[in-house]
């Protein structure tokens, strides 16, 4: 028997790989909402007392995103508790976050402002930006923040024009 080393290994050759190809990014488009829940939505916007009028349009259809950002819109509007705010927002960005996953969106890709479906959950997210800096939640502030600009590369909210760091002394210009 002899003692000869064994044969060293040699690496397979390695396959040319292509040039890689820019990722595309999954869009999730939101369906429109039912025309009865629309109208009264817009029926609530032009009452003598919209912030009751926001309320039963969400109480009728609790999954009307829209509904819920724009009660938190009107509430900050009417100066209500940040707080109060706070909570519209989230109930919309939460029920949001649950239509997005039933229609594809696996927790990345685009949301984009521009699809009519989208601007419900993306207003509400915009709140919850706004009621979080409001109340000194900083750090949520800023996630929301960068969240709206990895949804919408096209920043249809203009979340780049709010400072990186918004905290309680910022206040929006103008609600979308």
């Amino acid at each position: 028997m002899s003692e000869q080393p064994p044969e060293r290994l040699r690496p397979l050759p390695v396959a040319p790989q292509p040039a890689a190809e820019p990722q595309v990014r999954h869009e999730t488009v939101l369906p429109d909402e039912p025309g009865e829940a629309v109208a009264a939505l817009d029926a609530a916007l032009a009452s003598t007392d919209v912030a009751a009028a926001l309320r039963d349009v969400v109480a009728r259809w609790p999954a009307y995103l829209d509904g819920w950002a724009r009660l938190g819109q009107q509430a900050w509007r009417d100066g209500d508790h940040p707080a109060t705010v706070y909570a519209y927002a989230r109930v919309g960005y939460h029920r949001g976050l649950d239509r997005l996953r039933r229609h594809g969106w696996g927790g990345t890709g685009m949301v984009r402002w521009a699809q009519p479906g989208n601007r419900g959950f993306l207003r509400a997210l915009h709140l919850l930006l706004v009621a979080a800096s409001a109340i000194g939640e900083v750090e949520e502030s800023e996630r929301c923040r960068q969240f709206l600009l990895e949804l919408d590369p096209d920043d249809g909210l203009g979340a780049a024009q709010i400072p990186a760091e918004p905290g309680p002394s910022w206040k929006p210009d103008l609600l979308p």
